[in-house]
């Protein structure tokens, strides 16, 4: 049952990706920067912007109701709204299958990207098109920018509702901007200055597998992986692996030059568990076995009161607007986190990732396996 909670077995997974990445893209106008307004933009406060497409305007774009010829026709839009406000949900669209989802990402993104180092698995339905996070529909998953512990995160976050659930299910947002104004100067100020650190166990019993995050369980391709990407591993005598990777806390935006709080400090702390399950892995694994935790850049553990904190902050800046089936959701992966919340009845969302960007690490030398025996 724990491992389900991480886990599904019947993914469909990808090869192995041992290449670094590409460097960082420089602002271009793929990602323009803020512009005025779309017309009849819904601006209201505590949800995301909303552009309602009337069947008329979305016939116009093509022979017949054409979500992927608007796409394509209103793409620079589009890109600048995201750009102005980090998010922007458009209704009416009536995307309807995954064939429609994935036009329609294709004609916003710039290249969809592979998922690398996934946390939670995900379905992959056509290449850079995938299924949501597998994750307990009675456990909302909290704020939290994609990937942000990789090296190349994306940039831009694409999701389109096949199916709306009875109740609940919105992929909420927050403002990363607003959210590092609020959080206080002092704890900013040391995560600006150390970064963050995640901590991960791949074992057999618990948490990810190495397929599931590497596209591989060759040992020597995951330490290859590893070595490109600034991952710190470990190999324990039972097979197990833990990984160590640091990264930066406190971003500039690429396009706005706005200070963003870019990082998932709270979402992969082993505070967010549930008591019990914590409590279970504990007694049977130790603080070492956990399957992820963070920690401050230096390596010192971040206690409840921070983690707690940090989501009652998000908690604050959050909007939210129910899912209705056929809508399009595109965020700035810098400038807003997402969540899910708990939901009822069945729920299809389709997700794809673009604009992979990339960020200065922390200055100090990561603490690694070989100079530093505790393990956080």
């Amino acid at each position: 049952m724990i491992s389900n909670l991480f886990r599904r077995q019947d993914r469909d997974r990808t090869s192995p990706l041992v290449a670094p990445p590409a460097p960082g893209p420089a602002p271009d106008p793929a990602r323009p920067a803020p512009a005025a307004d779309l017309p009849g933009l819904d601006l209201r406060p505590d949800r995301p912007p909303i552009l309602e497409v009337d069947a008329g305007e979305l016939a116009a774009c093509g022979s017949g109701p054409d979500p992927a010829a608007w796409a394509r026709a209103h793409r620079h839009a589009v890109r600048a709204a995201v750009a102005r406000h980090g998010a922007l949900l458009v209704r009416g669209l009536g995307i309807a299958d995954h064939a429609a989802a994935g036009a329609v990402f294709e004609a916003l993104g710039t290249r969809l990207l592979t998922e690398r180092e996934a946390f939670a698995v995900r379905e992959r339905h056509a290449p850079g098109l995938y299924g949501s996070s597998a994750w307990p529909a009675t456990q909302p998953m909290c704020m939290h920018h994609e990937l942000s512990y990789t090296d190349a995160p994306p940039g831009t976050m694409l999701f389109a509702c096949l199916t709306a659930p009875e109740s609940g299910g919105a992929t909420a947002v927050a403002d990363s901007a607003q959210v590092l104004a609020a959080l206080p100067a002092e704890l900013v100020a040391r995560f600006e200055r150390d970064g963050w650190m995640l901590v991960r166990r791949f074992g057999d019993d618990i948490g990810a597998g190495l397929a599931d995050a590497f596209g591989t369980d060759d040992p020597a391709a995951v330490d290859a992986y590893c070595r490109a990407h600034g991952i710190d591993t470990h190999w324990g005598s039972d097979g197990s692996l833990t990984t160590r990777q640091r990264r930066a806390a406190v971003v500039t935006h690429p396009v706005t030059g706005a200070r963003c709080w870019f990082n998932q400090v709270a979402f992969l702390s082993e505070w967010t568990l549930e008591a019990d399950v914590r409590d279970f892995l504990l007694d049977c694994y130790g603080p070492g076995g956990l399957p992820f935790t963070t920690c401050y850049g230096d390596g010192s553990p971040i206690g409840p009161d921070v983690v707690e904190l940090i989501g009652a902050t998000y908690a604050a800046c959050t909007r939210r607007e129910p899912w209705q089936a056929g809508d399009l959701l595109v965020v700035d992966n810098i400038a807003s986190a997402h969540s899910r919340e708990a939901f009822t009845g069945d729920r299809e969302i389709v997700v794809a990732m673009t604009d992979a960007v990339s960020f200065p690490a922390p200055t100090d030398v990561t603490p690694s396996f070989a100079t530093q025996e505790r393990l956080p």
